[in-house]
């Protein structure tokens, strides 16, 4: 008798319990259909490669290299220890600057080693400067904006928009004084590893 009582129990607490599944399957349903046909206003991400809106770091997102932001070194040490700077002059809700990521991860690729290159979100810029030894002495109101500055310190490409990595590469191959694109082996990646490339001649 007194089990078939605590039968009973154990029966209803499962009946309960299913029915309460049941309304939390409904609801959930529900609101799944409310808010695809639109009728709650929930705003879907939809930036992209093509749009002037913000998504996140534009080099980690378009460019697979999220180490080059924040820049592992400052204006004024890049010219301390006399070493050419790249600054590009950018901000993640802009298709052309989104679409420039990847020639900047590119360039440092194959010049990372021997220049320092220094993204600036100029939401980030401080006010305006004529110091050299600034980044915001650089920005012209353009963007995205290329900047590569030799080893004195000196300008040497200063050019707004998509600039092409052929004319970038060019002006970095003055600066260490290599041999023209068209009179050089062309340098390729190969897989060291499941990690680590090599850049080798082919």
């Amino acid at each position: 008798m007194v089990f078939s009582g605590i039968w009973v129990w154990v029966q209803s607490l499962f009946n309960a319990h299913r029915a309460w599944q049941q309304r939390a399957v409904i609801f959930l349903l529900a609101l799944i259909g409310l808010i695809s046909f639109g009728w709650i206003g929930v705003s879907p991400a939809l930036a992209g490669l093509n749009d002037d809106r913000f998504e996140g770091n534009i080099f980690a997102l378009y460019a697979g290299n999220g180490s080059i932001v924040p820049p592992k070194v400052t204006l004024a040490s890049s010219f301390q220890r006399h070493k050419p700077a790249l600054l590009v002059f950018y901000v993640d809700d802009s298709r052309d600057c989104k679409q420039f990521a990847s020639v900047v991860s590119q360039l440092q690729a194959f010049y990372g080693r021997a220049t320092d290159f220094i993204p600036v979100d100029i939401d980030a810029l401080s006010k305006p400067t004529n110091d050299p030894k600034q980044p915001g002495s650089y920005y012209e109101g353009l963007l995205p904006q290329t900047v590569l500055l030799n080893q004195s310190g000196k300008v040497v490409l200063n050019e707004s928009g998509r600039v092409p990595f052929e004319r970038i590469d060019d002006v970095f191959r003055e600066v260490f004084d290599l041999l023209p694109r068209s009179e050089s082996v062309e340098l390729k990646r190969r897989p060291v590893n499941e990690i680590n490339t090599e850049l080798v001649q082919q």
